[in-house]
């Protein structure tokens, strides 16, 4: 489904506390711009807090003036103004506190989603999930003004939330139901019934909670979302100048001003709530202060003061989500676990992962971004992320784990984990980079005094069981009842000789009897607390481990899908290899697996998925991707593929693309070699059939006899493409074709005879030969241009094809002739049909020269056995194309083509039977128009082999359904039903716009759209884009009254209607008398 249009966001500022973490950050906004998940316009910034602990108000005050001092210096003001507020959509995303699971905090922790519509192939983190919804769900409809949006909650929000901006101003909350009992934790709003906040609590009493509750029961949460109006925004801007405010801002503090921490809810947005009075506003206090900051309790009064005189007049309301949900991310180990689980599903959830004993992944558990390999256990409601692991590992229920390499999995070897948290972190120690590990229990609380837990157990317990003393943790001097888990040195960031692993942490589980080596060696670390641990996490390093292995794993389920055959595309994966750089090593993948399986059609896609990663590269630019692909300089690695050595032409082709990789215009033609290199591999599989032809000797025909053979043209009604390799072979195909005469004439046909000379006349053009155009090939070098669009290339193709002459003998053209046939052979080609009339003519022509060759040759071939012979021939011709055209116009009458999914590739016609009278029925009521367009198959072809080879997705269902409407299609007919066949023919010409889009002309639009209310169904004919368009009329004999229909119609350029009726013949092949040659083509 199409993504709605989201918000033209002007400037996403991203807020973060550290100062050494805005690069980082301000890069992944820059990917998800490329990924398409937000708008190549819009201005990213990154921007670090003025002080680590502003508050949530702080830091929306400080990227409010960053935001507006950078689109002021983009219009060319030289002082900030607020000004450019009034056309700017801005959303201000919070990165928040740190997060105790995930290193980047809680925006960058992984969810176990996949989004399979999304353009670029990626991890889904919290952020991406609310940017989707600011963009997509909330922000839609918005006037402009600034959302703000924090980023520490998990959030679930309709499509469509129902939220009206009429009227509006000031600023307005979003609010997401809960239950009373999650309020108690957690803030509230209280409105009157036009929306209107008269209050806001956090963590309320009874009375108060039950005061804000709605009908259903439930109450309006503070749910960290929030827009302001251009005035509202214009209001609170406005306050960076004045004292004591400015110590919000990095302006203020470089200035001198002195730091204060304010709350976006509980100071910004509390003053302008109605119920609130001044005086109790000046005296109260955020939650986020605590308790501890009595010293700047007059300063924060300064502050509010100056809040409750801007923003006291500006109305505030409430938005209420009721079908959305709201979940704040606690520093919970169970309340995250169960975010990021399964309770109840029958199996695991793997997103973005290679697992290869995947029954050993429990109910309800997840993986995301994970290689697993060889024998992984993971028990119930337990998550793994951003592992590489080998087995045999056991990790029982009730744990995370995350951030282990493939070089720790020894260390979990022989245990079984349960109920635990086993973190490996990216560290900065003194500029240097290194390694930790850390490990608490499930139950364990951050800051719990006193009387805490460490690995699920009491303190005591905890230094009875490991040695390990009160001392070892804290300072002497620090109080018992202030001592919690937080403080606590027990995590080793360096040994003094040797590298840290989980076993540094994890020997705590179960101390062993080794005479406390282990305790020594914990004892003999550096040690960090996890407070201390939290700035000296390096973000930058996590990120590209993180991506590292996304790609190992990406890697893996490339050859996975290619290997398995898989209808999945690779195309979001390739965008991410390529816009994050690193396409080298999925090229080479794609090598390895095109040159190993030893399998063409593999082989095929996977150089098809090669010109994909080169087309992507050049980024837009170089020209189209269908083009030429007979450049010199890849003739070596062709060669290769034509003699069947796919190893070493895979080989030659990867050292061929290292030259034309420097710019776009080289990327693109290096994809057009590949995709030529894959056409080299169809053309094998193609020839597969060639196992179905077969000839019986007969009675050679004298000297000067002619052979004529004529056939119908063919009409498709259904299941067109699915016979075009590779997707005949590959899906399968089902057609079903008529064959039908024009104007009562069978348009197409050939006719051969012997002649004494040793040579070959051919003739190309209308059947009195006057006009035709005539070649003579006395030697083989005349035969040699049979496979390029010269002329009279069929008519060579045919002579190679039918086994006459040998382009690679040894004996001249001449001897082979006289040897074989005492003398050469003239063949004239003729259809009555205009160029491109997606009537399958120059199949059909192939055919019928075939079988008028094949006859004055001495040999009888059968119909089914042309067929495939005719799929040989266009081989030879290099022109592709599928089985379809021959069926239809070879054989008589009605009926559906197959082919199945396997090589080699045969071809099986069913006749279809109609109830007696229909055909005559069939004939009063079709009808064919001439477009006067001609239609551009080859350009078609090509961009639908290369969407099959990438399985998009709304192909690969299109593909699917052809084929079942084929059978539709048939039954249609055999109940006898024109209604039916109508709508079978509407469906069709839907479907072939899905596969080809762009096969439809404006004039043809004009011409179909005037003419639907006459028929049953219509479409073009063949591939489309032009040709002949046939028609299902309502009412029987319609051509005079049709015609009178289209002279009204202005725009349809040059059109005629035929009149056709179904052939009941098929090809027909003759032998007319003796005629006497005196020379060429007398």
């Amino acid at each position: 489904m199409e993504q709605p249009k989201g918000v033209d966001w002007t400037v996403i500022i991203l807020t973060c506390q550290y100062k050494d973490s805005v690069e980082v950050f301000q890069r992944e906004l820059e990917i998800r711009q490329k990924r398409e998940q937000i708008p190549t316009s819009t201005m990213l910034l990154a921007v670090e807090d003025p002080e680590v602990h502003v508050g949530s108000g702080g830091a929306t005050l400080n990227a409010l003036l960053v935001a507006a001092e950078h689109l002021s210096a983009r219009a060319g003001f030289t002082v900030v103004t607020s000004d450019v507020l009034h056309s700017a959509w801005i959303l201000i995303l919070h990165m928040g506190r740190d997060f105790p699971f995930d290193d980047c905090g809680r925006a960058f922790t992984c969810l176990p989603v996949e989004n399979p519509q999304a353009p670029v192939e990626a991890v889904v983190c919290n952020l991406d999930c609310l940017l989707d919804i600011m963009s997509h769900r909330l922000g839609p409809g918005s006037p402009p003004g600034v959302w703000v949006c924090s980023t520490d909650m998990l959030l679930s929000v309709p499509p469509n939330p129902g939220i009206s901006w009429d009227g509006f101003r000031g600023a307005r909350a979003i609010a997401l139901p809960g239950s009373t009992a999650y309020a108690r934790n957690h803030g509230v709003y209280l409105t009157d019934s036009q929306g209107f906040v008269l209050d806001i609590y956090y963590q309320g009493t009874e009375a108060e909670i039950q005061r804000c509750a709605r009908p259903d029961g439930r109450v309006p949460l503070v749910s960290g979302l929030v827009f302001f109006s251009v005035e509202t925004a214009e209001h609170l801007l406005a306050t960076h100048v004045s004292q004591p405010l400015d110590a919000c801002t990095y302006m203020g503090l470089d200035s001198g001003a002195r730091p204060v921490q304010l709350s976006l809810f509980f100071d910004i947005l509390l003053c302008m709530a109605r119920n609130v009075r001044r005086e109790d506003f000046l005296v109260g206090r955020p939650p986020e202060m605590g308790q501890g900051d009595v010293d700047i309790a007059g300063y924060l009064h300064g502050a509010r003061a100056e809040l409750w005189r801007e923003l006291r007049d500006q109305p505030l309301t409430v938005a209420y989500v009721p079908d959305g949900s709201y979940n704040y991310m606690t520093n919970s180990a169970s309340e995250f676990l169960h975010s990021l689980t399964f309770p109840g599903a029958p199996g695991a959830q793997v997103v973005h992962s290679q697992v290869e004993e995947r029954q050993l992944l429990g109910a309800g558990s997840s993986v995301v971004s994970c290689l697993l390999e060889g024998p992984v256990q993971l028990g119930p409601g337990s998550v793994l992320q951003h592992c590489h692991l080998r087995g045999p590992i056991h990790i029982g229920t009730g744990c995370f784990v995350s951030g282990l390499d493939v070089a720790q999995s020894e260390a979990l070897h022989g245990l079984e984990l349960h109920d635990l948290v086993l973190q490996g972190h990216h560290v900065q120690l003194h500029g240097a980079r290194s390694r930790a590990f850390t490990l608490v229990g499930r139950l364990d609380s951050w800051e719990r005094q006193g009387t805490g837990t460490y690995l699920n157990m009491s303190w005591s317990q905890f230094f009875q069981k490991t040695g390990i003393r009160d001392w070892d943790l804290w300072d002497p001097d620090m109080p018992p009842v202030e001592r919690c888990l937080l403080s606590a040195r027990l995590f080793p960031v360096l040994h003094p000789s040797r590298a840290l692993g989980p076993q540094d942490m994890l020997w705590m589980l179960d101390p062993q009897e080794d005479g406390g080596k282990a305790l020594r060696a914990w004892r003999a670390s550096w040690r960090l607390s996890w407070e201390q641990l939290q700035p000296r996490l390096d973000r930058a390093a996590t990120l590209a481990s993180r991506r590292h292995l996304f790609f190992r794993q990406a890697l893996h389920k490339a050859r996975h899908v290619l290997e398995a055959r898989q209808d999945l595309s690779l195309r979001p994966l390739i965008r991410a290899a390529v816009h994050e750089g690193c396409p080298g090593p999925l090229m080479a993948t794609l090598d390895q697996v095109a040159a190993g399986g030893g399998d063409p059609g593999v082989a095929a896609r996977a150089l098809a998925c090669v010109a994909d990663v080169l087309g992507c590269m050049a980024e837009g630019q170089g020209g189209l991707r269908s083009g030429p692909a007979a450049n010199p300089e890849w003739v070596r690695p062709f060669s290769y593929l034509e003699c069947g050595d796919l190893a070493r032409g895979v080989e030659a082709l990867a050292e061929e693309r290292d030259k034309w990789l420097s710019r776009p215009a080289l990327l693109v033609r290096a994809a057009r070699h590949y995709e030529g290199a894959g056409q080299i591999l169809i053309r094998q599989a193609v020839m597969s059939a060639q196992h179905f032809v077969s000839s019986v000797p007969v009675e050679l025909p004298a000297p000067g006899q002619w052979v004529v053979a004529e056939c119908p043209a063919r009409v498709d009604f259904s299941g067109g493409w699915s016979d075009t390799p590779p997707l005949a072979y590959e899906l399968g195909g089902a057609v079903l074709g008529l064959a039908v005469r024009l104007n009562g004439r069978r348009p197409i046909g050939a006719r051969a005879r012997r002649i004494p000379e040793p040579e070959l006349w051919l003739a190309v053009g209308p059947r009195q030969d006057k006009m035709a155009t005539k070649i003579v090939c006395g030697s083989l070098d005349d035969l040699q241009d049979y496979c390029q669009h010269a002329p009279g290339a069929l008519l060579k193709a045919a002579f190679i094809c039918a086994g006459i002459v040998s382009v690679h003998s040894k004996l001249s053209l001449s001897e082979q002739l006289l040897c074989a046939f005492g003398g050469g052979f003239e063949l004239h080609t003729w259809s009555e049909l205009p160029h491109g009339s997606g009537l399958g003519a120059s199949s059909i022509l192939a055919g019928a020269a075939l079988a008028a060759l094949q006859r004055a040759a001495g040999r009888a071939v059968g119909t089914e056995a042309l067929i495939h012979a005719v799929l040989h021939l266009e081989q030879l011709l290099t022109t592709g194309g599928g089985w379809q055209d021959q069926v239809g116009g070879l054989m008589p009458g009605i009926k559906v083509g197959r082919s199945r999914a396997q090589l080699p590739l045969k071809v099986e016609v069913e006749e279809i039977t109609v109830p007696v009278g229909f055909v005559q029925k069939l004939n009063d009521h079709l009808l064919l128009v001439y477009t006067g367009k001609t239609r551009l198959a080859r350009n078609l072809l090509q961009d639908v082999l290369r969407s099959w080879y990438a399985r998009l997705p709304a192909v690969v269902q299109n593909a699917h359904n052809l084929v079942r409407h084929t059978e539709e299609c048939a039954d249609a007919l055999r109940r006898g039903s024109l209604p039916l066949l109508g709508q079978c023919l509407t469906s069709y010409w839907e479907q072939k716009k899905l596969m080809a889009p762009g096969c439809e002309p404006l004039a043809v639009r004009r011409m179909m759209a005037v003419l639907a209310p006459h028929v049953h169904g219509q479409s073009l004919a063949g591939a489309g884009g032009g040709g002949f368009l046939y028609l299902l009329t309502k009412e029987p004999r319609q051509k005079e009254a049709l015609e009178a229909v289209l002279a009204k119609t202005e725009g349809l350029g040059n059109y005629s209607i035929h009149l056709v009726e179904v052939d009941t013949q098929g090809l027909s092949l003759q032998l007319l008398g003796t005629e006497t040659s005196a020379g060429p083509f007398s």
